[in-house]
């Protein structure tokens, strides 16, 4: 009996033009991979870092290819029904979240590849200056020759992340949050300097992350239950259709999903991990999650939110207006408590959680793109505060206690100043862009959240101001107050690094004082495919 291939991939539609930035991605990685295994020891930190920057660089131009691709695709014909379905939406909000995190990812691999700073430094390390051709000078760089796996590790990450907000079904969506989430997992606990700490906080990680996906998981099922379907279109035709009944599913379901995507961004109360990940993952690693898994996240909630159970809204709204406040109120109030830089900006990234909710729970275009933007802001700005929070260092290691920061504007103006601007931008100082993303998310809110929107914008309003007193403390500390301790020194970082921290701080300069651009770009890229 001569076998028959299944109708369901007789037709299969790919349009490699619009995927060809995921491939490059992907590729890269791959290739990542044999490097480690075929290339010697002293050559692979170069060629890797060559291979992540060239690999992105790649992507970017393709990215802006791929706009003229827009649409559905990676579909085949559903045997049983003749339908299409398709695997990927390739629009406006995929493609913009696409290009940042390809470009946050550039800045985020140039902080890893610090030997003095990045994430092999912490293993040998040890004490005193870091002078030319001294002992600790050749520790960093042993350092830097045994890390080299952190690039394709980083590139699957990125991948992942560029995966996750372009999916158009449950299933596809899971696997891209399994193939970001598991390089950071072990990304995380690479720092060897305080190796304990920082295995703790990966088998953290894993472990609550391994509770979130599995919670996604039943969600999907529910949703599978209740449509029949996986796909965000027949999702959101289930959904609109009053006579399937059986609520309960669908509430249940939503609910669930929407657990497993806000334990991704910190929000509260599925924040317990990102404090001590934060603290305990290298400090570049840090960074590179705060900025770019925060954007896959929210770019794959306004997927769920805006295409799959965009008719349901009101039954799922409620629960996710209650996260939203949390997550602003613990976020700023436990900043208040830290006297750790690191744990300060982990429960800082929690409250800007909150203020990106905000923008989400809009339901409408411009919510979209104040949330596109916001994430954009935040990232160059987040990824460049740890670069520099990398150079501070006493006895060799990382000088992460606020006391250790006391009169770093005395010795160390630029960095220091730096710094301060970055902590205006959090805090939503104007002419900075932390200004701008505030208020686009916070009038997208009032414009078309009614009275739930404009609370949500009173509570957001008090809790940046709460947050200010944080980011003053340290600006005063640093320039106004004595240092404890001599010995802290700030460490001269090479191009790369430098490079990376004055993009962050540039970007988010330009974007306070001429937002206009970007904020265009997002509106017209606010529109999705369905």
């Amino acid at each position: 009996m001569t076998a028959v291939a299944p109708a369901a991939f007789q037709q299969a539609n790919i349009d490699y033009l619009a995927v060809l930035p995921l491939l490059i991605v992907f590729g890269a990685a791959l290739v990542g991979v044999l490097v480690e295994a075929f290339v010697p020891r002293e050559r692979r930190h170069t060629i890797q870092l060559t291979i992540s920057v060239a690999s992105l660089v790649l992507a970017f131009v393709a990215i802006l290819f791929a706009t003229k691709h827009q649409g559905l695709t990676f579909g085949y014909t559903d045997g049983a029904t003749s339908r299409r379905l398709f695997a990927l939406a390739i629009d406006g909000p995929a493609l913009f979240m696409q290009g940042a995190l390809v470009l946050m990812g550039v800045l985020g691999i140039l902080i890893m590849a610090e030997r003095f700073g990045g994430v092999g430094s912490d293993a040998f390390t040890a004490s005193g200056a870091s002078t030319p051709g001294s002992p600790i000078e050749a520790a960093s760089a042993r350092a830097g020759l045994i890390t080299s796996e952190v690039f394709p590790l980083t590139l699957f990450a990125i991948g992942g992340m560029m995966l996750f907000p372009t999916v158009n079904d449950l299933i596809g969506m899971f696997i891209a949050l399994e193939v970001l989430s598991l390089p950071l997992y072990i990304l995380s606990g690479l720092a060897r300097r305080r190796r304990l700490l920082s295995q703790e906080a990966s088998l953290k990680y894993f472990l609550l992350g391994a509770f979130s996906s599995a919670f996604f998981l039943f969600g999907t099922a529910l949703l599978y239950g209740y449509a029949g379907s996986v796909y965000f279109g027949d999702l959101s035709k289930a959904v609109s259709d009053t006579s399937l009944g059986l609520n309960g599913l669908l509430v249940a379901g939503a609910f669930l999903v929407f657990v497993g995507l806000l334990f991704k961004v910190g929000a509260v109360p599925f924040h317990a991990w990102t404090p001590d990940v934060y603290q305990g993952a290298p400090t570049p690693v840090t960074g590179f999650m705060a900025a770019c898994t925060k954007a896959a996240a929210f770019g794959a909630i306004l997927r769920l939110a805006y295409v799959g159970l965009d008719t349901a809204s009101w039954q799922w709204q409620n629960a996710v207006i209650i996260v939203a406040v949390l997550t602003m109120i613990v976020g700023a109030v436990l900043s208040v408590t830290q006297t750790d830089m690191k744990r300060l900006l982990a429960y800082s990234s929690i409250a800007h959680a909150g203020f990106v909710l905000v923008g989400v729970l809009a339901f409408d275009q411009r919510g979209v793109s104040s949330v596109l933007f916001y994430v954009v802001a935040y990232g160059f700005s987040i990824i460049a505060a740890f670069g520099l929070v990398t150079l501070v260092r006493q006895d060799g290691g990382e000088a992460t206690h606020l006391s250790q920061w006391a009169g770093l504007g005395k010795s160390h103006p630029v960095i220091a100043g730096t710094m301060a601007f970055l902590m205006l931008a959090f805090a939503g100082i104007p002419l900075t862009s932390g200004f701008v993303a505030k208020f686009a998310v916070f009038a997208a809110a009032i414009g078309t959240g009614g009275a739930t929107g404009t609370v949500l914008v009173v509570i957001g309003a008090v809790c940046s101001a709460i947050t200010v007193f944080v980011y003053a403390r340290v600006i005063v500390l640093m320039f106004f107050s004595e240092p404890a301790d001599d010995t802290v020194e700030v460490l001269v970082p090479s191009v790369g690094t430098t490079f990376a921290i004055a993009i962050g701080t540039l970007i988010t300069f330009a974007l306070g004082v001429v937002p206009s651009s970007l904020l265009d770009l997002a509106d017209r890229a606010s529109q999705f495919v369905r």
